[in-house]
């Protein structure tokens, strides 16, 4: 019999949030009622603010998946959307005064929700950020292998049962565990902290999602990048992101300019400082 706090028994019997938003500006739906949890997250925000004025939700699952996902709305409303990004699954568990470890992929669902969630509010394809996540591990639960490598960063996790109660993958025929095992090694291995699955695994700082690396990029384009263009007569158009790639084009002044390529490097080079050290910028012409 799992242990449940006094906060989630409250959060599960008596939730608070359910329903729905109409004109909502943000609609994120996770997980699948054929895999026994499902989520649907809607958020109205403030516009200029960029305040999220109301949440609401509508959860098919355990009592511990609408007890998270009632959380979810609570910790979020009355944040901007800068704000909210930054709650972890952690956080949500942590409000609840603690889940059972088996009912960990509860609070994963409402973090998930919440960053698809913002994507949809940003105008980001959801569609893409599904093809970044790379094969399909687990069959019986449909679980990728990007959405698992995410989740074992973020959770300091070392073995497959770990996984399992974080994600559901494993959870069901057990095929895809020697599989599950390999992204667990190769998350540590590229690290820099090799570790046999099993072995106790040190504290790090979390990795960006694809959608907290691509605000992040966005935002530092817009705030310490293109204003030092405008400047000089100069501009830059964001065409695409795709995982570390980022493609631009230069505009005004800039774009007839003899030194579009050391501007490009300087954008690079900007973007490694901020944002990443792998990213690279690729100019476009029209």
């Amino acid at each position: 019999m799992w242990d449940y706090t006094d906060k989630v028994k409250e959060y599960f019997m008596n939730p608070k949030n359910v329903g729905v938003i109409e004109n909502a500006d943000a609609v994120a739906e996770v997980g699948s009622i054929t895999c026994g949890d499902a989520l649907k997250l809607m958020l109205k925000v403030e516009a200029g603010t960029e305040k999220i004025l109301d949440a609401k939700f509508q959860t098919f699952g355990c009592g511990s998946a609408i007890a998270s996902s009632s959380a979810l709305t609570e910790m979020i409303i009355g944040k901007t959307v800068k704000e909210a990004e930054k709650i972890t699954n952690q956080d949500i568990a942590d409000y609840l005064g603690g889940l059972p470890k088996e009912k960990m992929h509860c609070s994963v669902m409402g973090k998930e929700a919440l960053e698809a969630a913002i994507a949809n509010y940003r105008g980001i394809d959801l569609k893409q950020l599904k093809e970044d996540e790379g094969s399909l591990v687990c069959k019986c639960f449909g679980i990728y292998e990007g959405f698992i490598k995410k989740v074992v960063q973020e959770n300091s996790l070392k073995t497959v049962e770990e996984v399992t109660n974080y994600t559901k993958a494993g959870g069901g025929c057990q095929s895809c565990h020697p599989a599950i095992e390999e992204i667990i090694e190769k998350v540590w291995k590229e690290k820099g902290k090799y570790l046999h699955v099993g072995e106790e695994a040190p504290k790090h700082k979390p990795a960006m999602t694809n959608l907290q690396r691509i605000a992040l990029i966005t935002e530092t384009i817009e705030k310490e990048i293109r204003p030092t263009l405008v400047q000089d007569g100069g501009d830059l158009e964001l065409i695409d992101i795709a995982g570390n790639e980022v493609f631009i084009a230069l505009r005004g002044q800039c774009a007839a300019c003899s030194s579009a390529t050391y501007t490009t490097g300087s954008i690079e080079g900007k973007l490694r400082e901020m944002v990443s050290p792998d990213i690279v910028v690729h100019l476009q012409s029209d």
